[in-house]
C-alpha cells in the first residue's frame, strides 16, 4: 500500500478554513480545487484519493472526471442525492460511492408537512393579499380551504425521507398510501401501484431519487391522473416532474396548487411563470437544510472518511462496489 497520507479532495463550495478544521487527522492531506471549472476540478483530480462531492453539482463528477482521476478511491457525497455522478463510470472503475442518507430526513419531512398545510389554506396567496393591502377574508374562504387530517396522502418514494414524512403525516390523522421501486412488506402505510397512487392522492408527495428510471417519471400524461384539484409537493429532483408540465397541470386546474424545493435547471431562471403563479409556494432547494441537518451530514461524512482512512467499511454506499476502500496507484487498484 502506498505511503503518506490520504489525499482528500473537497469539492462543496465552503471555505477551506471550514473544510480543513473538520479532517484534522494527520492522516488526511485535503485540499479543493484551485477554480470552479472544469479545469480546476481535473487538475484537482490528477492526484485525488478519497473526494467529497460538491452538493450544488457545479463541479460534477461525470465520465470525464473520472478518467482524470487515477488514484481515486472513494467519493462521498454530502446529501442524499448522487445525480452529479456517473455511477456507471465510477462502478467500472470500482469506486464505490456514499451518500448520506437519512441525515436529513427529518428537515425534509418536515418541510414537506408544512408546504401541505400551507397549501390547504392558502397561506401564501392570503399573506400576498395581505401585504398589497387588501382583506381578502372572503376570497380566501372561497378558495377552498382544506383541514389536513382529511386528505389522502400519497408518497411516491419510500427511503428514510419518504418514509418520515408518510409517518408525520400519519400522525396527523391522514390516509397514507405510497409507491416505491421496491415494495416494504413491513410498513404500515398501504403500496399502490404508481398510477393507482397519482389516482388516490388528494396531496401527492414526491421523495423519490433522480436516476435514469424516474427522470421524467411525472410527465403530463401522469399529473392528469391526479384527482381535479391535488396538491403536488416535491421535494426530491428538480425534472422527474418537468417544470412545463407542472406548469400546464397548475393552469389546467388538475393541480390546485404545488410547493416546489426543486427545479430543472437550478437556479429558476428569474422570469419563469412558475415564479408568477398564484398557486405556487417556492423554495431555494433548501428543504433539508435546517442546523440539525447540516450537523448530521457533516458527522456522516466525517465518520465515512474516516473509515476509509482507517480501512473500515464505509456505509451508504449506493453503487455496486465493495465499502471498502483501497488505494489505487495509477490505474490499478492495490492491496
Amino acid at each position: 500500500m502506498a505511503d503518506g497520507p490520504w489525499r482528500i479532495l473537497a469539492l462543496p463550495p465552503l471555505d477551506e478554513a471550514i473544510i480543513r478544521r473538520l479532517f484534522t487527522d494527520p492522516a488526511a492531506d485535503v485540499s479543493v480545487p484551485r477554480s470552479r471549472d472544469r479545469e480546476g476540478l481535473h487538475a484537482a483530480l490528477a492526484d485525488a484519493e478519497l473526494v467529497i462531492g460538491d452538493f450544488t453539482g457545479v463541479l460534477a463528477l461525470d465520465a470525464d472526471a473520472v478518467a482524470a482521476a487515477p488514484h481515486l478511491a472513494f467519493v462521498q457525497m454530502p446529501q442524499v442525492g448522487v445525480d452529479s455522478c456517473d455511477l456507471a463510470a465510477l462502478t467500472a472503475a470500482e469506486v464505490p460511492v456514499a451518500n448520506t442518507a437519512g441525515a436529513n430526513a427529518r428537515a425534509v419531512a418536515e418541510w414537506a408537512v408544512a408546504a401541505a398545510f400551507a397549501l390547504c389554506r392558502h397561506l401564501v396567496w392570503g399573506d400576498r393579499r395581505m401585504r398589497s393591502g387588501s382583506w381578502p377574508q372572503a376570497e380566501l374562504l372561497g378558495r377552498g380551504t382544506r383541514e389536513i387530517h382529511t386528505q389522502r396522502v400519497g408518497v411516491l418514494g419510500y427511503g428514510a425521507i419518504g418514509a418520515e414524512t408518510a409517518r408525520l403525516f400519519e400522525a396527523l390523522g391522514c390516509k397514507v398510501s405510497y409507491w416505491s421501486r421496491r415494495r416494504r412488506p413491513d410498513v404500515s402505510p398501504a403500496y399502490l401501484e404508481l398510477d393507482e397512487l397519482l389516482g388516490w392522492s388528494d396531496i401527492l408527495v414526491m421523495a423519490l431519487p433522480r436516476t435514469a428510471e424516474t427522470a421524467g417519471l411525472l410527465g403530463p400524461e401522469r399529473l392528469a391522473l391526479l384527482p381535479q384539484g391535488a396538491f403536488l409537493v416535491n421535494v426530491s429532483r428538480g425534472g422527474i416532474a418537468p417544470d412545463q408540465a407542472v406548469l400546464d397541470a397548475l393552469n389546467s386546474g388538475r393541480l390546485a396548487g404545488a410547493a416546489l424545493d426543486v427545479f430543472e435547471p437550478e437556479p429558476l431562471a428569474a422570469d419563469h411563470p412558475l415564479r408568477s403563479h398564484e398557486n405556487v409556494l417556492l423554495s431555494p432547494h433548501v428543504a433539508g437544510a435546517t442546523g440539525q441537518a447540516q450537523l448530521n451530514i457533516l458527522s456522516q461524512v466525517a465518520a465515512n472518511i474516516a473509515a476509509a482512512i482507517n480501512g473500515d467499511p464505509v456505509i451508504n454506499v449506493v453503487n455496486e462496489v465493495a465499502p471498502r476502500v483501497h488505494r489505487r496507484s495509477g490505474g490499478s487498484r492495490e492491496g
